[in-house]
This record gives structure tokens, C-alpha cells and sequence, in this order.
């Protein structure tokens, strides 16, 4: 009926608002520059939650065509508009503390633990000739005995 001039009307107010990427309820694809992919890993694939995810009017109970629209193009300005001051607000102190702290493990990593596992690395063939001297030594043979004098023992079972 209406809503197609409806969605039409909120596309042209959603423009006036956000320029850099084209209005989620227009269907036309004129005008607008590509925006560069910002999550290429699909990281935040999740957060893609629009207005028909939340809000949804079965068909037996509808509003009035302006009252959807509106609430649609509400729900979108305010959602669009909360998540760039957030992000103003937010995105460089987060940003300076995940620098410091990747940074600080990157730092540890690369001066502590991997010279440590290569050290290791370094004395395990040591390490392994003495290991196998000292089973040949004392455990081998201990274990030999114990087989030889254990190797006569028959054992049998009998039934009641």
C-alpha cells in the first residue's frame, strides 16, 4: 500500500544523516562510493542486527504504515548515532590499551619465552643421552630381572 513511499521517505532521511555508507532501508544503488570492509574475518558477524531482528508485527496485528516506518528509521538514527559516540568516546582509550597490552606480549614472547623454549630445545639432546644412560643403567636391568624371575610363574584359574 503505502510502505513502499514510506521506506522511500525514511531512505531520503537516513541519507541526510549518513553519508558514508548507503541507508539501510534503500534499495536503489545509485550514488554511493564503496565502503572498505572493516571486519574481512567475519569477526563481528554477530552484531549485524537489524530493525526486523527485534521488532517484528505478526500479520494480524499491524500499526499504521507511518508509526513503522518512523519507528524503523528511529531505531536505525539512534543506533547509527549511539554507536559513533560511543566510539568516539571509547575506540582510542581501548585501542591504546590493547597496543599495551599485545605489545607487552608480543615483548614477552619474543625476549622470554621462545629464548627459553629454544634453550630447552638446545639441552634436550644433553638431556636425552643422559635420560637414556641412566635407564640403560638401573631401570633395564631391574626390569629384566624382575621379567626372568616372574617368567616361571604360571597361574590358572579353576572354576567352583
Amino acid at each position: 500500500m503505502g510502505v513502499e513511499k514510506e521506506r522511500s521517505d525514511t531512505s531520503i532521511i537516513m541519507d541526510e544523516f549518513n553519508r558514508s555508507k548507503e541507508p539501510i532501508l534503500s534499495k536503489n544503488k545509485k550514488g554511493f562510493a564503496a565502503v572498505p570492509d572493516r571486519d574481512p574475518s567475519g569477526i563481528n558477524a554477530h552484531l549485524k542486527v537489524g530493525f526486523e531482528d527485534l521488532i517484528a508485527e505478526p500479520v494480524s496485528a499491524h500499526s499504521f504504515d507511518r508509526v513503522w516506518v518512523g519507528s524503523h528509521a528511529t531505531f536505525e538514527l539512534v543506533k547509527f548515532f549511539f554507536y559513533r559516540l560511543l566510539s568516539a568516546l571509547l575506540a582510542v582509550p581501548a585501542a591504546f590499551l590493547l597496543g599495551l597490552l599485545f605489545g607487552g606480549l608480543s615483548c614477552v614472547r619474543v625476549w622470554l619465552v621462545m629464548p627459553t623454549v629454544q634453550s630447552f630445545m638446545m639441552l634436550l639432546p644433553s638431556l636425552q643421552i643422559v635420560w637414556r644412560s641412566l635407564m640403560d643403567t638401573f631401570t633395564t636391568p631391574l626390569f629384566h630381572s624382575v621379567g626372568k624371575s616372574l617368567s616361571s610363574v604360571r597361574v590358572q584359574t579353576a572354576e567352583d
